[in-house]
């Protein structure tokens, strides 16, 4: 093991969990609202990089398309993503109101299919390298690190712009849920969906909010990947990793998403730099055997809540 590299890894990793830990929070808010596991939350990633890159990128001549500026044009690929949210619900979930688990859980996955489909069809199936950035891939800065090991911390500027951003984003959510009335809303909708309605809680609304909601958290974390990588298809690949810290954190934890994505970010960026475990792509399996461990010890998850139901 090349422990020169640790530290590197160590803070590398945070940040990269940062992000992980903001597109599974959009899983957990549908989860909290509506008890329906998404499925398809990883196309919603990709959707936003592919709609903010329509409204501020160029096609591969070179061309410009609509140039909006990156920041205009997140706006407005969040507007985007709270249509597409309101419409899944309304659309694609509330007629399946009362049908089993099963049933609810393939349409997502359907509903991923139909999204991959549809970028491809409109957005094309080659990589988009110029996504917009608001500063280059490449640049970094240095941090002297001499007090275990000897060497410096290299650092991507971008990398840190993106986990300032989901920091924000995790505590703007975080306050909304606790603290508005919408978001009081959606809490008391998760514990008992009939409760909620007899105190006068409109609970097809509180769905369709909180799958607009996860659609604008979709599109943030999507259009933080797209700056670090381009955008892509594979980016719909990116909830694999989240799944293991949406379940390591507690399925119906904001905070334990957040612990989670950072847990997994540092599990992966560890296993790969410093090579703790000589295996091929050993830093995709890493966060499932984090999770592992986690489950036996815990199987609710690190801040999950137990639930004890009496026959």
């Amino acid at each position: 093991m090349n422990w020169v590299l640790v530290p590197q890894a160590i803070i590398t990793g945070v940040l990269n969990g940062s992000v992980i830990g903001l597109i599974a929070l959009g899983v957990i808010l549908i989860y909290k609202s509506s008890e329906i596991f998404n499925f398809s939350q990883g196309h919603l990633v990709m959707l936003g990089a592919f709609v903010t890159w329509w409204f501020a990128g160029a096609n591969e001549d070179g061309n410009e398309i609509l140039n909006f500026p990156l920041g205009l044009a997140v706006l407005a690929a969040f507007l985007v993503a709270l249509l597409i949210g309101f419409l899944i619900e309304r659309i694609a979930l509330r007629p399946m109101s009362g049908q089993p688990l099963l049933s609810i859980i393939l349409m997502t996955l359907g509903l991923a299919q139909l999204i991959e489909g549809l970028v491809s069809i409109f957005f094309g199936i080659q990589p988009k390298s110029n996504f917009p950035a608001p500063i280059a891939r490449t640049e970094s800065f240095k941090i002297p690190f001499a007090f275990a090991f000897q060497g410096n911390i290299f650092i991507k500027k971008l990398l840190v712009i993106a986990f300032l951003v989901a920091v924000f984003g995790m505590i703007v959510i975080t306050i909304f849920v606790k603290f508005s009335r919408v978001g009081l809303s959606m809490r008391a909708t998760a514990e008992d969906h009939e409760l909620a309605r007899s105190i006068g809680i409109n609970v097809p609304r509180v769905f369709g909010i909180s799958w607009a909601i996860a659609g604008i958290v979709a599109t943030a974390g999507g259009v933080l990947l797209a700056m670090l990588t381009g955008a892509s298809l594979s980016l719909s690949t990116v909830v694999l990793v989240a799944f293991p810290a949406i379940l390591l954190g507690g399925l119906e934890s904001l905070p334990g998403a957040i612990v989670g994505g950072i847990a997994v970010g540092l599990a992966q960026e560890l296993v790969s730099t410093a090579k703790l475990i000589q295996i091929r792509n050993s830093s995709e399996i890493a966060p499932y055997v984090l999770l592992l461990i986690v489950l036996l010890i815990r199987p609710e998850g690190l801040f999950g809540q137990k639930r004890i139901e009496r026959i």
